[in-house]
């Protein structure tokens, strides 16, 4: 794959721990997670807990991994290490696993349409993306600060993260894209000013 088109990919798998099941679910989800971090290409991985101590029905688990790009996350899809660990957890939990891929940041400023581009440089990219982000986290801590205040800081930020990649993917970097074209995706081959086209032989 080229480096310049290689994104770390962070992959959420939701999962509902059967009641009563809790301590072993947990106990092999922390073996899961040290398996994933040990697999190449694995930037890092996370168990969150159910965020709202309070709410003894919540039994929702999230697991957070990130990988260097799309072929190490798919290696890991295939690997005997994660086969061997969803066996392993399966007898303790209920329903189906909710999984969402989501790409790195640069996939958020790819042209809709039009010819196809190459990818902008990654401090454009991370420009962009600050001037998407900031002010999104700002108006939501406004409009939801007080109806967030009573949660746990982990359902917050999880919540509030949440909310930042939907906003941005839908909204946000859309519209950035579209004003910020040129400068992201400025034209290699300019046309002197006044010079005729002459049709290609």
């Amino acid at each position: 794959m080229n480096e310049s088109q290689a994104h770390p990919v962070l992959l959420l798998v939701s999962r509902r721990a059967k009641p009563g099941h809790e301590a072993e679910f947990e106990w092999l989800m922390a073996e899961f997670i040290t398996s994933a971090e040990a697999f190449p290409g694995c930037l890092g991985a996370q168990l969150v807990h159910p965020g709202d101590e309070e709410a003894v029905e919540d039994t929702l688990y999230h697991a957070l991994m990130a990988f260097e790009d799309a072929s190490s996350l798919d290696a890991w899809q295939k690997s005997a290490e994660r086969a061997a660990g969803l066996a392993s957890i399966a007898p303790y939990i209920e329903g189906l696993a909710v999984v969402r891929g989501i790409a790195g940041l640069a996939h958020w400023f790819q042209p809709q349409t039009g010819a196809k581009h190459s990818q902008p440089p990654r401090w454009k990219v991370a420009v962009v993306t600050w001037l998407g982000i900031f002010p999104t986290v700002y108006l939501l801590f406004l409009l939801l600060g007080d109806v967030l205040a009573p949660l746990s800081l982990l359902a917050r930020i999880f919540l509030l993260t949440a909310l930042v990649v939907a906003i941005m993917t839908w909204g946000v970097a859309p519209q950035l894209t579209r004003l910020l074209k040129p400068w992201l995706f400025p034209s290699t081959t300019p046309k002197p000013k006044g010079a005729p086209v002459e049709p290609s032989p």
